[in-house]
């Protein structure tokens, strides 16, 4: 990896170190700065990831925009209303997993929290939660909206070892420049018998296909690495992590659909996008490795 003119130039692979690295498609960013960013591709762990990108010092740019809706609770457009409806469902669907999957009350870490609303549900069913979230705008809602105090970023250095009972990333590992430092990290705060929930997007979904590089979900330059399944397996295991179950998310082919199909017409196209969601989905049905975003629960190796 180099860092030249505040951009991250990759001579390995991210994740798996391998130097089977090559250029596979350009993506424009659509929300913000409407630049092109070329997405290479690892041919020994899959990992597809943008070349080029900000630093850390420099990124913080391509999030302001009123259009962010984890960071600006929007309801603006149609899509971001149906976006917000399908939110408060999904919310306490997310708290029955954590709670299936581990204790009926304990401790809880969200990263990335947004304004807190999933950090907010959890509350409500009596957990003690710590939220970590590094846009500032962000935390001030979540003040503002739940009266929850979240960390700014630093603080994941600062936390106990071995102090949680969930932690919690939804849509929040490919935003994150140290990798391989912040997953040891998760590992750390762990409880022995504790899980970790990673949500990400899979490209190896049937909508991510229909789309190319119209697909929403590679979401450049905020999203530094898009994932397939196996590639996911890779990174935990070099970090005495493994991935024991996966969950698909359902109405995320939906919402992605949606949007690319703004992308790839400039105009929203409900019936093909709606269709495309329900190819994606049927095809995951019959296996959870494509479905358009995957939750993995994940535990010490």
């Amino acid at each position: 990896m180099v860092n030249e003119m505040n951009k991250v130039h990759y001579t390995n692979c991210p994740v798996c170190g391998s130097t089977a690295i090559n250029p596979l498609l350009t993506v424009k960013d659509h929300s913000v700065s409407r630049e092109e960013f070329v997405i290479w591709q690892c041919s020994n762990c899959r990992l597809r990831f943008t070349q080029d990108v900000p630093d850390e010092e420099s990124i913080g740019k391509y999030y302001q925009s009123t259009d962010y809706i984890s960071h600006s609770n929007t309801s603006k457009g149609l899509i971001n209303q149906l976006y917000q409806k399908v939110r408060n469902y999904t919310l306490n669907q997310k708290a029955a997993l954590i709670i299936g999957k581990t204790v009926q009350q304990g401790k809880i870490l969200d990263l990335g929290a947004g304004i807190g609303a999933f950090l907010n549900t959890m509350k409500e069913k009596g957990w003690e939660i710590t939220g970590i979230e590094p846009d500032e705008g962000a935390r001030q809602q979540a003040k503002n909206l739940f009266n929850i105090e979240l960390k700014e970023t630093d603080s994941l250095h600062q936390l106990p070892q071995s102090s949680f009972d969930a932690i919690t990333l939804w849509h929040v590992l490919e935003h994150v420049h140290q990798l391989h430092d912040y997953v040891e990290r998760l590992k750390t705060l762990l409880k022995p018998n504790g899980k970790i929930f990673i949500a990400v997007p899979n490209y190896s979904s049937l909508d991510s296909s229909i789309y190319k590089l119209y697909w929403a979900a590679y979401d450049v330059p905020r999203h530094l690495y898009h994932f397939a399944p196996q590639t996911i397996d890779v990174l935990m295991s070099k970090h005495g992590l493994k991935v024991v179950s996966k969950k698909p998310m359902w109405f995320d082919s939906f919402y992605i659909s949606l949007l690319s199909s703004k992308y790839k017409n400039g105009k929203t196209n409900w019936i093909g996008a709606g269709l495309s969601g329900l190819r994606s989905n049927f095809k995951a049905l019959l296996n959870k490795n494509y479905c358009s975003s995957v939750i993995y629960i994940i535990e010490k190796a």
